[in-house]
């Protein structure tokens, strides 16, 4: 399974969040952003909902953290 993560951190906190996500051994790229957002995990799983479910909660739980989206992609 594969899913992105837009994560919006508080003012100043970019970088704090930052190397907390890195922490997460399922974020296999994480990126800075310009815009709306201010970085961008991916995350690669075997394909299982509930274990991207976890992950999700994990990262929403970091301190500095605002708000995310969480796309989730499909195999062609």
């Amino acid at each position: 399974m594969l899913a992105f993560v837009l994560i919006k951190a508080e003012p100043s906190q970019e970088h704090r969040v930052y190397t907390k996500l890195l922490e997460i051994p399922e974020v296999s790229e994480l990126n800075p952003l310009f815009g709306e957002y201010d970085l961008i995990a991916k995350i690669e799983l075997e394909d299982d909902v509930h274990e991207l479910s976890e992950i999700i909660e994990k990262i929403r739980s970091l301190e500095g953290i605002i708000k995310t989206v969480t796309l989730t992609g499909v195999k062609f």
